[in-house]
C-alpha cells in the first residue's frame, strides 16, 4: 500500500474532531471547529488528487467555502 493511501485516515480523524467541535455550545470551540474542518478539507483534497477522486475534490472546495462562511459568522 502506498503511503499516500494512509492520508485518508488522518483526514477522517480530523473531520470527526471538527464535527465534535462544531457541536460545542462554546463559541470559541465552534469557531475552532470550522478551522479544523478547513484543515480536513486540505487533507481530503490532497488525498483526492492522489486517488484521482475529482468529485471529492470539488466537494471539499464547496465545503471549504461553507466552513469559511461559518467561521466568519461565529466571529460576528
Amino acid at each position: 500500500m502506498d503511503y499516500l493511501d494512509w492520508l485518508q485516515w488522518p483526514a477522517m480523524l480530523v473531520t470527526v474532531a471538527a464535527a465534535w467541535l462544531i457541536g460545542s455550545q462554546h463559541k470559541q470551540r465552534r469557531n475552532l471547529g470550522f478551522w479544523v474542518f478547513l484543515a480536513s478539507n486540505v487533507l481530503w483534497i490532497a488525498w483526492g488528487l492522489y486517488a484521482h477522486a475529482y468529485a471529492l475534490i470539488l466537494l471539499q472546495f464547496c465545503l471549504a467555502a461553507m466552513n469559511i462562511r461559518g467561521a466568519r459568522k461565529t466571529l460576528a
